[in-house]
């Protein structure tokens, strides 16, 4: 039987200085994510907006929301599925605004494993509501794939997650 208690995933796993906005725990003016799988297909995460993330006062900007939400999915597959994918369609559906000085909990759940193509279900909630729900699509590229994109060699703490 599959554990439910929250597993913390690692927030080194692409190495001490890797530069993702979302998760890079040194990043000078990103979120900072931490995330933690619970069973075999969920993640999750909770941010704090604050004043520095706001569109409209008193509410996050909606591209920083989406971004939240691109970035729990693809630590679903990460976490879950020991892959790297790059993010190729998202269809996000905002229900409420995410406010300002109160947490965010983050939920992604991985509904389409394939070995190119990986698609995640996401959910923000806050303050009883749930503000968005999404389906990210990931493309999953072997190493010679990810440096073309990339343009440049594949980070040794990065080879792992290829295909």
């Amino acid at each position: 039987m599959p554990s439910t208690e929250p597993e913390q995933l690692d927030p080194h796993t692409f190495g001490e200085s890797q530069p993702c906005f979302g998760c890079s725990p040194n990043h000078p003016i990103g979120f900072r994510l931490r995330f933690s799988k619970i069973g075999d297909d969920t993640v999750t995460t909770t941010f704090l907006p604050g004043e520095v993330h706001q569109g409209p006062p008193g509410i996050m900007h909606g591209g920083l929301v989406t971004t939240l939400a691109d970035e729990i999915a693809a630590w679903a597959v990460i976490g879950c599925l020991g892959k790297f994918g790059f993010t190729a369609n998202l269809q996000c559906k905002f229900h409420h605004p995410v406010r300002i000085g109160a947490p965010v909990e983050g939920l992604a759940r991985i509904v389409r494993n394939g070995n190119r193509v990986i698609v995640v279900d996401v959910e923000l909630a806050q303050s009883g509501l749930k503000p968005l729900t999404g389906q990210f699509t990931f493309a999953v590229l072997d190493k010679a794939g990810t440096e073309r994109l990339l343009r440049q060699p594949l980070p040794d703490a990065w080879e792992k997650f290829g295909r």
